[in-house]
């Protein structure tokens, strides 16, 4: 069974920086894609980046801000936030899509808040 795990998330003012990571553990195989998720409070659950296929892919929203890269031998995932705005705080989360009939894992959540 995959795990996953966020860590990483806090507050942070508008113009700030976070770095989230997502470690991965268990039985990974046939990667599809690994990706950040979040939700806003009363929003519906949305991509903000992943990594598919050798290409990485960014919501139009976090483009030239946000950079999400994977370190295999670690076995993470990171997402840094960069110039960070208060339409940003949600809830992120760590997916992960795998195995032949495409699998879905998904971490617990880390909390991000930007406010000043």
């Amino acid at each position: 069974q995959v795990q996953l795990v966020e860590s990483g998330g806090g507050l942070a003012q508008p113009g700030g920086s976070l770095n989230l990571s997502c470690v991965a553990s268990g039985a990974i195989f046939r990667i599809v894609s690994m990706g950040w998720y979040r939700q806003a409070p009363g929003k519906e659950r949305e991509l903000v980046a992943d990594i598919r296929d050798g290409s990485t892919n960014y919501a139009e929203s976090v483009k030239g801000r946000f950079t999400i890269s994977r370190d295999h031998a670690k076995n993470t995932m990171y997402l840094q936030m960069n110039r960070l705005k208060p339409d940003d705080t949600a809830v992120y989360y760590c997916n992960l899509e795998y195995g032949r009939f495409r699998a879905n894992a998904w971490g617990q959540g880390t909390q991000v808040t930007v406010s000043s």
